[in-house]
């Protein structure tokens, strides 16, 4: 999947992982996280191959919209 657009997350943006919770669960704007910007993830097709990973993370603003932006539903069977 990865290199198909870059993916939102329910993340606040924060600058670093510094405070991040250790669960995996979603991280809010404490911690000097802004809300304003959402975290995104995994590189889109547009992007050079060094990006195109999971652990690779950039930001943007929540109301944005664009070809190389997504989401993936996850569903438990």
């Amino acid at each position: 999947m990865h290199g198909n657009v870059w993916e939102w997350t329910q993340d606040c943006w924060h600058e670093s992982y510094r405070n991040a919770p250790g669960d995996g669960s979603v991280w809010p704007g404490a911690n000097g996280g802004d809300c304003d910007r959402r975290v995104v993830r995994g590189g889109s097709w547009d992007d050079d191959p060094q990006y195109l990973r999971s652990a690779i993370r950039s930001r943007d603003y929540s109301d944005v919209a664009g070809i190389d932006l997504g989401f993936r539903i996850a569903r438990v069977f």
